[in-house]
C-alpha cells in the first residue's frame, strides 16, 4: 500500500484535504494527562515526592514520557496550571528567580529627564517573575513547577539550586534597595501580579517541581540526597499495548499492531535506545487513512535515536 495521496513530488499543486493529526501533535496542545500511562513505581514515588515537599528527580531516555508526568500530577491534585523551566547550558538561578530589564528601566528614565515620556519611574515595569520565583509565590496550594533537562545545566546549576529549594524562599535585591516597600512584581507568562513586601518571595506551600534527566551527567550527592528519585523503566510489552490504547483508537492485539509492539519491546530489551512516541508515530501512519505499511516507512520512523 502507497500513499501518494497528498505530495507526490510532481510539481503539480492540489488542494488536498490533509488528514487529522495524531492526538498529540493537535494545536493548541491539549494537556495529555489523560492518556498518560504511569509505570510500576511512579505512583509511589510521586506521593513520597508529595509528603516529603521534595522535588521528584526522573530520569530515563527522551521520549520516556518523564515531562508528561507532572500533567497528570497537576491535573489530578488541582496544582493549577503547570510551570516551565526548560534548562540549556546558559540557564541561570537568576534567571529561574526573577527577569530585570536594568537597560530597559535606564533608557526609561533617560526619556523621562529629556520631557519625552511623562510617566512616572515604576520599577515594576521591567520586573517579572521566573517559572521558579512564580512557583515560590504565597499560595493556598502548591504550584507545579517543571525543570526540563537539568543534566543540560552548567556543572554549577544544580548545587546553586540548593539553597533555594532547601528555604523556599529569595530575595529580590533590586526591590531591597527599592524606596517603595511593596512592589506589584508579574508572574512568569502571565499579566497577573502579586506583591512582594521588602523584595521578598518566601512560598507558604513549597511547590511540586519534576526535574527531568537524560542520564547525560552525574549530580552531587547532596543535590541528589534533597530529592526523591526515579527511574524510567523499559515497557515491556503488556505497557506498550496499554500505552497504545490509550492514545490511539486501535485495538492493540490486532495486526498489524500488534507486531509493530512486539518488535518495539525486543528492540528496547536489546538496549536499543527508542522513544515510546516513535511507535505510535508508525501506529497512527500505518493505520490511519490514507497511510501505509512498508519497510522503508518502518525503518524511517523506526530508527535508532543512537545513530547520526
Amino acid at each position: 500500500m502507497t500513499w501518494a495521496r497528498y505530495y507526490r513530488g510532481d510539481g503539480e499543486q492540489r488542494r488536498e484535504v490533509l488528514p487529522a493529526p495524531p492526538p498529540w501533535r493537535t494545536f493548541p496542545r491539549r494537556s495529555p494527562h489523560a492518556r498518560f500511562q504511569p509505570p510500576p513505581g511512579l505512583v509511589e514515588a510521586v506521593n513520597a515526592a508529595v509528603l516529603l515537599r521534595r522535588p521528584l528527580l526522573v530520569s530515563g531516555t527522551a521520549g520516556s514520557g518523564k515531562s508528561t508526568i507532572i500533567e497528570q500530577v497537576a491535573h489530578e491534585l488541582d496544582l493549577g496550571q503547570v510551570l516551565r523551566w526548560h534548562i540549556t547550558s546558559r540557564s541561570t538561578l537568576r534567571d529561574a528567580l526573577y527577569r530585570y530589564d536594568a537597560l530597559g528601566r535606564v533608557h526609561a528614565q533617560n526619556l523621562r529627564r529629556e520631557g519625552i515620556d511623562h510617566g512616572v519611574d515604576d520599577i515594576a515595569e521591567f520586573l517579572r517573575l521566573g517559572p521558579l520565583g512564580t512557583a515560590l509565590l504565597p499560595s493556598v496550594r502548591p504550584r507545579a513547577l517543571l525543570i526540563d533537562e537539568i543534566d543540560k545545566s552548567d556543572l554549577d546549576l544544580p548545587s546553586d539550586l540548593l539553597d533555594v529549594l532547601e528555604r523556599g524562599e529569595f530575595e529580590i535585591p533590586e526591590l531591597t534597595r527599592h524606596a517603595v516597600d511593596e512592589v506589584a512584581v508579574r508572574h512568569w507568562e502571565s499579566t497577573e501580579t502579586s506583591v512582594v513586601s521588602a523584595g521578598k518571595v518566601a512560598c507558604t506551600e513549597f511547590p511540586f517541581i519534576v526535574l527531568t534527566s537524560n542520564d547525560e551527567r552525574d549530580f552531587p550527592p547532596a543535590f541528589l540526597r534533597r530529592c526523591v528519585r526515579f527511574t524510567m523503566p523499559k515497557p515491556g510489552v503488556v505497557e506498550l499495548r496499554r500505552i497504545v490504547a490509550a492514545h490511539l483508537d486501535v485495538d492493540p492485539l490486532s495486526q498489524p499492531v500488534s507486531e509493530l509492539v512486539e518488535a518495539f519491546a525486543q528492540r528496547l530489551a536489546d538496549n536499543d535506545v527508542l522513544a515510546v512516541d516513535q511507535l505510535l508515530n508508525v501506529i497512527h501512519v500505518v493505520t490511519g487513512p490514507g497511510g501505509a505499511d512498508t519497510e522503508s516507512l518502518r525503518n524511517l520512523l523506526l530508527r535508532s535515536l543512537n545513530h547520526g
